[in-house]
């Protein structure tokens, strides 16, 4: 295998074998017609109602799976309160990238929306918005830009780190075992690369009033600053600093939009100015 360099011990193990094995979208995969929506969650009862009032009989969605990331609080009791949520529950705690690659293998349904359980100000409105591209056949996949995503990623218009995504589910059905040994927040960043290497159109959706909340308001200053640079950290593991901005930038290349880079030269004249 050749490598530029850009890829993290995490990823250069096992990249190119799921993306070589991901089957063409002609490929009959057995999966019923619709979107599996998925949601993972880890000691979040005191938020992931906002979302699952959404989503819960939302007629987009086929069916609903909520993956129980080994929480200690009440979230398992308040998802099961929803009889129509699939639950799917592991302990003890084994991180996000983890539980996602366990919803993507349990998901009936050919195309998949991720959603984070920590959104607030989510209406059903946002969720159609989020199909519609990908469901229109105008891309291949959609990614949100919320209303509190990075400054950068607001100028540039990609956030991609977001965990607001809908995705065929054959591009993700073969790195279901590669996600599962990848860092713990490490899944973006692996997604993000099989975009790439498929060549898919991306569609940025903006959630003008949608907001996640952020780390150092659940646990506060110090901790939710660890969190946040753990999270850096394994960013870093799959692709090295330039690899993410490289990959940035070869996403941005991918938008269904007229040119990135008018905004970008905007972006450099008012960072000049």
């Amino acid at each position: 295998m050749n490598f530029d360099g850009s890829r993290g011990g995490a990823l250069r193990s096992f990249v190119d074998f799921a993306i070589e094995e991901t089957a063409p979208p002609d490929s009959p995969p057995g999966d019923l017609r619709g979107i599996s929506c998925i949601v993972c969650a880890y000691n979040e009862a005191e938020r992931i109602r906002n979302i699952l009032d959404v989503i819960v009989g939302h007629p987009a969605l086929g069916e609903v799976i909520v993956v129980n990331d080994g929480s200690t609080d009440d979230t398992e009791a308040l998802i099961r309160s929803y009889p129509t949520i699939r639950v799917l529950t592991h302990t003890p705690n084994r991180g996000k990238t983890y539980a996602l690659s366990r919803g993507i293998a349990a998901a009936r349904y050919d195309h998949l929306m991720l959603l984070d359980a920590d959104l607030s100000g989510v209406t059903p409105a946002d969720i159609d918005s989020l199909a519609a591209p990908v469901m229109r056949g105008e891309a291949e996949v959609s990614i949100s830009l919320r209303s509190n995503s990075l400054w950068i990623y607001r100028r540039f218009g990609l956030d991609f780190v977001s965990g607001e995504r809908v995705v065929p589910k054959w591009l993700l059905r073969s790195a279901v075992e590669a996600m599962q040994r990848l860092p713990r927040w490490g899944g973006e960043v692996f997604m993000n690369e099989i975009f790439i290497r498929q060549g898919c159109r991306i569609a940025v959706v903006k959630w003008r009033r949608v907001l996640n909340i952020r780390k150092y308001q659940k646990v506060g200053a110090w901790r939710g600053a660890l969190a946040e640079a753990k999270m850096i950290a394994d960013a870093t593991r799959v692709l090295t600093p330039l690899g993410l901005i490289t990959q940035n930038l070869r996403m941005l290349k991918l938008i269904e939009r007229r040119s990135w880079r008018s905004r970008m030269k905007g972006i450099f004249a008012q960072l000049a100015s």
